[in-house]
């Protein structure tokens, strides 16, 4: 038996300090609700977390910016259908203002209205969303997360819409004729617009939803690396508390070993 070197009890202690530091990192686990605390915890699941954080931040932002062209080609088809409205009453006016039977003051009134809806028209090829030309022959480049990107097909509505933004004359029924000729050349040029901004719509809409279901599954495997499993986490911690419990009684229990050499001295 020795008294200068406590074997029993330097084990003991090193137990414990083992059970302590497994005891307080099993703490942080369940406070933060993350297995990886530390880099040292887990350092490849770490760096496997981060690139799947990267990818979920790029893969909402793109998601974004999907939703936000998706804004702005349901602006272009609104303003396109009131446009198709304005065009239908001018060939409604075109038609009527080739009536024998109308007056002077009648086709004058026509002609009015008729120049009225041209310069509605004509004030619609100009509009803006966020400050970005709605209707121009140039595509938009809509990235799609992982360096992909959609170009989304312009509308050139003021070439389109050419031969009823000037100034029309209804007076005769040879000039209504003429302008009904244009008009139903710019409805059919309509359809085709609205036909370009209605596959913009659809490819963005299935573009947003592919986007939505891939940051769920990369979340949801991000979650399988860092979130903490409670259930199993609570279980170790028990299990932790009491090695901690057992190992500082067994330490105590070591130091007072020594006092039986005294009863050898007496």
């Amino acid at each position: 038996m020795v008294i200068n070197t406590n074997v029993a009890a330097l084990t003991s202690a090193n137990n414990l300090d083992q059970s302590t530091n497994a005891l307080n990192e099993s703490l942080s686990r369940l406070s933060s609700g993350s297995k990886i605390v530390n880099a040292s915890d887990d350092p490849a699941g770490l760096s496997e977390s981060m690139q799947l954080t990267e990818q979920i931040g790029e893969t909402n932002a793109s998601n974004s910016i999907v939703s936000n062209a998706l804004s702005f080609s349901q602006t272009q088809d609104g303003y396109l259908q009131q446009v198709s409205s304005a065009l239908n009453q001018m060939a409604t006016l075109a038609t009527e203002a080739q009536d024998p039977t109308k007056s002077a003051t009648d086709l004058g009134n026509y002609t009015a209205e008729y120049n009225a809806l041209g310069t509605y028209i004509s004030s619609v090829t100009t509009q803006k969303f966020n400050n970005v030309d709605l209707f121009s022959s140039t595509a938009l480049s809509v990235p799609t997360g992982g360096g992909s990107t959609f170009s989304m097909t312009g509308v050139d509505l003021t070439t389109d819409m050419t031969g009823v933004t000037a100034t029309g004359d209804l007076s005769t029924a040879t000039k209504a004729s003429a302008a009904l000729t244009a008009v139903n050349t710019a409805i059919t040029n309509l359809a085709t617009d609205r036909g370009t901004v209605g596959a913009n719509e659809e490819t963005l809409q299935y573009t947003g939803n592919e986007l939505g279901v891939l940051s769920t599954n990369l979340a949801a495997a991000n979650s399988n690396i860092t979130d903490v499993d409670v259930a199993t986490e609570s279980t170790n911690y028990a299990k932790e508390q009491i090695l901690v419990q057992s190992g500082t009684a067994m330490l105590a229990q070591a130091n007072q070993n020594p006092q039986s050499i005294l009863k050898l001295l007496q």
